[in-house]
């Protein structure tokens, strides 16, 4: 039986989709490194409704490149430079 991950959950004081979504990618640009934190797999929402989440990144696998680094909803190829 594999052991369960945990989810980290950081409240912030940003009062917008767009500064939330600069939030996160400033933090997966700073903490790339960290293979622990799975950036791909990266929501948001609001703080009182949780339960209703935006996902971030695409993260969908790349031919022997890793995942996509764009946004979600994203036009056009995948790649792994950030949008």
């Amino acid at each position: 039986m594999t052991a369960p991950c945990w989810v980290i959950h950081l409240p912030t004081t940003l009062t917008s989709l767009d500064g939330a979504v600069i939030l996160a990618a400033a933090l997966r640009d700073s903490l790339d490194h960290v293979t622990a934190i799975d950036f791909g797999e990266t929501t948001l929402s609001e703080e009182d409704r949780q339960f209703l989440r935006t996902r971030i990144w695409c993260d969908a696998r790349l031919d022997g490149a890793g995942r996509c680094r764009r946004r979600d909803d994203h036009d056009g190829p995948c790649g792994t430079m950030a949008e």
